[in-house]
């Protein structure tokens, strides 16, 4: 706490550096990928208890928090289309979340669209050769 004049001015404490544990692969394997397909795939493996709706909204909101793991200094690999990206997978995360706390799957499943988006923009711009055919061999 430091003092100027007679008003005390109170200074945050120092927090600890953040750091990236796993790599871009580990994350888009472990975390993005398989929350994400839960979302793509609402249709098929709709949720029929409570406990499944809260499995699919644990989910959903780490997808849409993964958002802001990409976004994390050193990282983010850039601070234009990377950031863009990224924040198309925070919006579209942020409204599957809405959408999953409604149970509506309509709207969950309306939503593929926007969050395939973000991930197909992103895998353009970063995966050399992204929908590039393989050649046959």
């Amino acid at each position: 706490m430091l003092i100027a004049g007679t008003m005390m001015v109170q200074t945050a404490p120092p927090r600890p550096p953040m750091r990236n544990v796993g790599t871009m692969s580990e994350l888009m394997v472990r975390i993005l990928y398989p929350n994400s397909d839960a979302l793509f795939y609402i249709e098929t493996r709709t949720p029929k208890t409570e406990s499944e709706w809260g499995t699919l909204e644990g989910q959903t909101l780490v997808l849409a928090e993964s958002a802001n793991l990409l976004m994390m200094p050193g990282r983010a690999r850039d601070q234009k289309q990377w950031m863009d990206d990224s924040k198309l997978l925070l919006e579209a995360g942020t409204a599957a979340l809405a959408a999953v706390k409604a149970k509506d799957v309509a709207a969950i499943s309306a939503l593929s669209d926007q969050l395939l988006e973000s991930c197909t923009s992103c895998h353009r711009h970063y995966r050399p050769n992204y929908g590039t055919p393989k050649p046959p061999g």
